[in-house]
């Protein structure tokens, strides 16, 4: 447990945020809500995106709150929320520290809204094809918007995937939304949403690189604090830095829990990089001191 906070602690603002939120959903959904009848309709017919024309008119909220739902039980609902938030931390971590906490929330919520609207449109066209039709749930059209955003901001990235090695972003993304279209005689009652939170990524890069700046309104939910305490965004080096920081960490404890012995000097350094990470947690990165940050570096490079 003890890995896995220093590990959450070091996760910038909003993707913290977004994880906190969607995987608190699914476990409290699990373990308690989907077991409690009138609970359960409640969310599905509230919360979930049901696209049905013009009942949506009446339920507008759906087209967010549906971004936050993971509610298929059993296995293949556990991959489902797994593998989103997996590409969310392996994506969205970077994309935040490079352009800021405010613009990965908008982008999640952009893309998350813009699959809802192109599965509402695509079920008005075509009623009779099931792909369409049917309640949709799960951060995948979200999670699609951010990974498209990021293939186009940076279209030589590439992602190192088992048995197939360095495939570019772009590629991936695309390869993905053509099995969707391929396989969307199965029925499957996301593809609109899938399409859409790639749509979304698409244009949403497109109106960063002209300097259109689209993510505004969701400053007001990082810049209050940091004004007060005068936080600034963690730079991709720093928040390179830090995760080094969490990995020395790790290994750190989990050589105790192995029994392995360390010196008197290595003990009291742990002591004070977990005091320190616990104070950028409570303030941020530049609440420390200079000399706090020189024992963070010196850390990060064991």
């Amino acid at each position: 447990m003890s890995r896995f906070l220093v590990w959450y602690r070091m996760q910038p603002p909003a993707l913290r945020a977004l994880l906190t939120i969607n995987v608190g959903v699914y476990l409290l959904w699990i373990l308690a809500l989907m077991h409690i009848d009138a609970v359960r309709g409640f969310v599905w017919m509230q919360l979930a995106l049901n696209p049905d024309w013009p009942a949506i008119l009446t339920h507008p909220w759906q087209l967010v709150t549906y971004n936050f739902l993971h509610l298929q039980p059993g296995f293949w609902g556990l991959l489902h929320i797994l593998f989103n938030m997996l590409w969310l931390v392996w994506i969205g971590r970077e994309y935040e520290e490079l352009h800021g906490s405010h613009q990965l929330l908008a982008l999640y919520l952009i893309a998350g809204v813009g699959g809802g609207l192109l599965t509402v449109l695509l079920h008005a066209l075509f009623p009779g094809v099931g792909a369409f039709g049917g309640l949709v749930h799960g951060a995948s059209a979200s999670v699609l918007g951010v990974l498209m955003a990021v293939a186009i901001l940076y279209p030589f990235k590439s992602v190192a995937l088992f048995l197939f090695g360095p495939i570019r972003l772009l590629y991936l993304v695309l390869i993905f939304l053509a099995l969707d279209v391929l396989f969307m005689a199965g029925g499957g009652t996301a593809v609109g949403a899938h399409l859409g939170g790639a749509l979304f990524g698409f244009l949403y890069a497109k109106a960063e690189q002209r300097g259109l700046d689209l993510a505004g309104w969701a400053r007001i939910f990082f810049q209050p604090r940091r004004a007060r305490r005068g936080r600034q965004p963690v730079t991709a080096e720093t928040g390179r830095m830090l995760r080094r920081v969490g990995a020395w960490m790790e290994q750190r404890r989990g050589a105790a829990a192995e029994g392995r012995s360390s010196s008197a000097e290595e003990r009291s350094l742990e002591e004070e990089v977990d005091r320190i990470l616990d104070k950028i947690s409570a303030h941020g990165y530049d609440s420390l001191t200079e000399e706090e940050k020189r024992i963070l570096y010196e850390a990060s490079r064991r």
